[in-house]
């Protein structure tokens, strides 16, 4: 069998041939953090959704490695574990054979560079990786992906005490997404991003209806196999309506118990460990986020009530309609998850009677930021900016909306259009 399977290897390894891999576009920002975090006994791990483009990342990284560094292409073992041919190694068993067996048959002289993608789906992994991360004598390079955020609990984590390095693999940002379709920077290229989606695989599609065939399929998977199968759920249905509902309060403060007593009123019958449960599971896929509440005077935490973001606005676009009207949503998600993308630790601000949507720090920089979607009175401008003028501190802050002209603020807080915003975040962080 192990023959076998080595056999298929050499199709989408480089030991013999250019296997002619697809590359899709270069993720520059990814591939050169990966770059800088190589040659050291540190395991790489590449985490993010489904169809985030984690494998063209790694695609990508190999290319890298032969045509660059002219690293021996026979030192690259590359085991894709989404192919169903490769469904056989099951364990960390059955890795070991197979790695053992190439190390035979292809001999590679002195560093091996060991990358499985969604490693996740071999029983026991962290064995045969610890075991090849820690080993006296051979040297290995090890890379490895998984699309879900368990991957650094249990054994792993407390086995390398911080000997790895963490890197998310996002769905395409607006920037991306203007220079794969080469457009410019306006209103309505952003309105195109923010109603489509980031996930690159969608962008040769040519319906919608193939695109929505898609995001159905995906959320199935998902759901089904990375959740359900996983974690042996049997009510698919309450967790496809929790799916829903965070979608639809996306950007509203909920709790566990709001969540009970809202499918009380409905006649659903549930209890606090269930949704909670569901909830961490949705996390875990990447398929939701999580803001926390915080108080800005205290710069607590606030316990229970939490704000819930979607990691691809395209499950919203596509599978639920009902939720296309809602822009002020679709804004608040857009600018939550750019501040993840670019490294800030994201909460909901609280001070008094006022809100701040995101309160983002990195290092020593901070930012309140309050997102609106039109200041269409003078009105509604004194109230959205009302919020930020009660903090008193020097930290910039910022209302972004999608007005064409932008607001002069005495009080020297920035009023900025939305799809202006990324550049002023990325010369932040």
């Amino acid at each position: 069998m192990m023959t076998d399977i080595l056999k298929s290897l050499e199709h989408i390894n480089y030991w013999y041939a250019d296997p002619g891999l697809d590359l899709g576009y270069l993720r520059e920002d990814y591939l050169d953090q990966l770059k800088k975090s190589l040659n050291n006994k540190l395991i790489k791990i590449i985490v993010g959704q489904r169809r985030a483009g984690k494998s063209y990342v790694v695609r990508q990284l190999i290319d890298y490695l032969i045509k660059e560094k002219s690293v021996n292409a026979k030192n690259i073992f590359y085991l894709d574990k989404e192919l169903y041919e490769f469904e056989k190694i099951k364990t960390a068993g059955d890795l070991d054979k197979l790695i053992q067996l190439y190390k035979h048959r292809i001999k590679p002289v002195n560093k091996i560079y060991v990358i499985i993608d969604e490693v996740q789906n071999i029983d026991e992994w962290e064995k045969i990786i610890i075991s090849l991360a820690q080993h006296p004598v051979e040297d290995y390079e090890i890379i490895i992906t998984g699309s879900n955020s368990r991957l650094l609990s249990g054994e792993l984590a407390t086995l390398l005490s911080g000997r790895y390095l963490v890197f998310e693999v996002f769905p395409f940002s607006y920037h991306e997404h203007l220079d794969f379709f080469q457009k410019q920077k306006n209103k309505d290229s952003f309105i195109r991003y923010i109603e489509t989606t980031g996930l690159p695989e969608t962008y040769g599609m040519a319906s919608v209806e193939t695109q929505r065939h898609y995001f159905q399929s995906l959320k199935d998977t998902i759901l089904l196999k990375d959740i359900m199968h996983r974690h042996k759920i049997r009510d698919y249905v309450l967790l496809e309506d929790l799916f829903l509902f965070l979608m639809h309060n996306a950007g509203n403060l909920v709790s566990v118990p709001s969540i009970i007593k809202y499918y009380k009123s409905r006649n659903r019958k549930t209890d606090y460990y269930t949704i909670s449960s569901f909830i961490s599971f949705l996390k875990e896929a990447f398929l939701i986020r999580e803001c926390p509440k915080y108080s800005i005077k205290t710069k607590k935490l606030l316990s229970g009530e939490k704000k819930y973001y979607i990691n691809d606005l395209g499950f919203r676009n596509y599978l639920y309609f009902q939720l296309q009207t809602d822009i002020a949503a679709r804004l608040e998600n857009f600018v939550f998850m750019h501040l993840l993308r670019k490294g800030f630790d994201v909460k909901a601000g609280y001070q008094k009677n006022y809100e701040v949507d995101f309160v983002a720090t990195k290092n020593d920089v901070k930012l309140y930021i309050r997102v609106a979607y039109l200041l269409m009175s003078e009105e509604t401008r004194q109230r959205e900016f009302r919020s930020l003028e009660a903090i008193n501190d020097s930290y910039p802050k910022m209302l972004v909306s999608m007005d064409d002209i932008t607001v002069n603020h005495p009080k020297g807080i920035i009023h900025q259009k939305i799809w202006d915003l990324t550049e002023t975040i990325n010369k932040l962080a």
